[in-house]
């Protein structure tokens, strides 16, 4: 991108644009591991600028494929880094499915977001492997705790029973969570398309529940009326590992909107949580996790930060919830002055 330059005048100018010693903007630093992912080719990138920062665009085929091997470099430097100034409170896991070359099958590459004590959220793991097993998920939660990452509070997964199965192995201190989004649809799934949307409308219901108690009352009244209407598979799916979706319970209140699903991260995550068809171009898949990796970082930037932040502290320490409220009487009062 090229740099306007100001004549006959002693005033410096200074662009919000493109700040000194910086040659291209944040949004085409996203925009090229974005569209490398959902499979433009290196030497699509020039026409593709065009409409983007107009003629004359800056990347050619050749430094984008520099880029990406610097990438590469990059991720290698990444992935050993220390954790354990790290106070992650909330984990969320997922696996991020790439296609690349002849390969039959996807890959995944589990994806770890984290919340940390003071309201961040950061990624903490992008690694290889082939399915969300116990193996590969395993692989990756003491990876994470030989760095020096200690057991967050609860994690927040789908329902590939690989994560819940590592997670006991590697940090049984840890608390379970499923996605109530994933169940939502298991469930759905076991509905008649007429019924579809009479079922959600109860189904959304239970976890917008205040209690926990009135959860599992509006659960009960789903699993009635399937039964009434003959659905019988969808009643057993809802209650089918009821404990672990419920366990936002145990957590503060004004974060129950980050607990009950794995994706916490909005609009700039979605494009790569996604179990996107990735770009049949790439030749290795260990040069699409390079971009995806690098996207991810970009996206970093905009994660929105956990609401009251300031309980987050109270978390890590281990204070206990009951239906959102803390049971200690000492910290009560201060709860209830900063989420009041």
């Amino acid at each position: 991108m090229q740099r306007p330059r100001v004549r006959e005048t002693e005033a410096r100018f200074v662009s919000h644009v493109l700040p000194l010693f910086k040659r291209k903007s944040t949004t085409i630093e996203a925009f090229i591991p974005e569209r490398s992912l959902h499979g433009l080719a290196s030497g699509d990138f020039e026409p593709a600028l065009r409409g983007l920062v107009g003629d004359g665009a800056p990347l050619s085929g050749s430094t984008v494929a520099r880029l990406k091997e610097k990438w590469q470099e990059e991720l290698v430097l990444w992935q050993p880094r220390r954790l354990a100034e790290l106070d992650a409170v909330y984990c969320w896991v997922d696996g991020v499915y790439v296609k690349a070359g002849l390969e039959k099958e996807k890959a995944a590459r589990p994806v770890v977001p984290a919340a940390l004590s003071d309201g961040r959220k950061v990624v903490l793991a992008v690694t290889p492997g082939y399915r969300e097993s116990t193996e590969s998920w395993g692989a990756v939660l003491r990876d994470l705790r030989a760095r020096g990452l200690r057991p967050p509070r609860p994690v927040i997964g789908d329902g590939h029973l690989g994560i819940w199965n590592a997670l006991r192995q590697v940090y049984p201190e840890a608390e379970a969570q499923r996605c109530w989004n994933h169940k939502m649809i298991n469930v759905l799934d076991k509905l008649p398309q007429r019924q579809q949307a009479a079922g959600t409308a109860l189904l959304r219901q239970i976890p917008a529940a205040s209690t926990r108690r009135e959860a599992e009352r509006r659960r009960d009244q789903f699993v009635a009326w399937c039964e009434q209407h003959g659905y019988a598979d969808a009643a057993k799916c809802l209650v089918t590992d009821w404990e672990r979706l419920v366990t936002f319970y145990q957590f503060p209140q004004p974060h129950w909107q980050h607990l009950r699903t794995s994706n916490p991260v909005e609009s700039p995550f979605a494009a790569a949580r996604l179990r996107t068809d990735a770009a049949k171009r790439f030749k290795l898949v260990k040069n699409a996790t390079a971009v995806m990796w690098k996207m991810l970082l970009v996206a970093e930037q905009a994660f929105r930060r956990v609401k009251h932040p300031e309980l987050m502290p109270l978390v890590s320490r281990g204070v206990r919830f009951e239906d959102g409220r803390p049971v200690q009487t000492e910290v009560a009062a201060r709860f209830h002055l900063h989420t009041s």
